[in-house]
């Protein structure tokens, strides 16, 4: 499900802003709303990224989110010859928005 940033600016309070690492350094937001997860997208309709955290934090800074944290999943587990996992690896870090931009 996606909803767009303008959108979210203007009606919501969030529960929570996640910015997920993607690759290197590729980022996407999406925020959880009662319960819910949604994919942040731009008035075009593509998903909100950036190469940077700071960059994402600086576009998001009108949202009204309790909490923000950095997500990461990693399939490198998978890659290097481990074992299957029955739970998923997925890291969440909190995060803050110290306004660097």
């Amino acid at each position: 499900m996606t909803m767009p940033l303008s959108k979210l600016e203007k009606y919501f309070y969030i529960d929570k802003l996640v910015i997920h690492s993607l690759d290197l350094s590729l980022y996407q937001v999406s925020v959880v709303i009662d319960g819910e997860e949604h994919y942040v997208t731009d008035d075009k309709g593509q998903f909100l990224r950036a190469f940077s955290i700071v960059e994402l934090q600086k576009q998001c800074r009108k949202l009204k989110a309790k909490q923000q944290v950095l997500r990461q999943q990693s399939a490198y587990d998978e890659m290097v010859g481990q074992p299957s996992r029955d739970s998923s690896n997925l890291l969440e870090v909190p995060l803050k928005d110290n306004k660097l931009y």
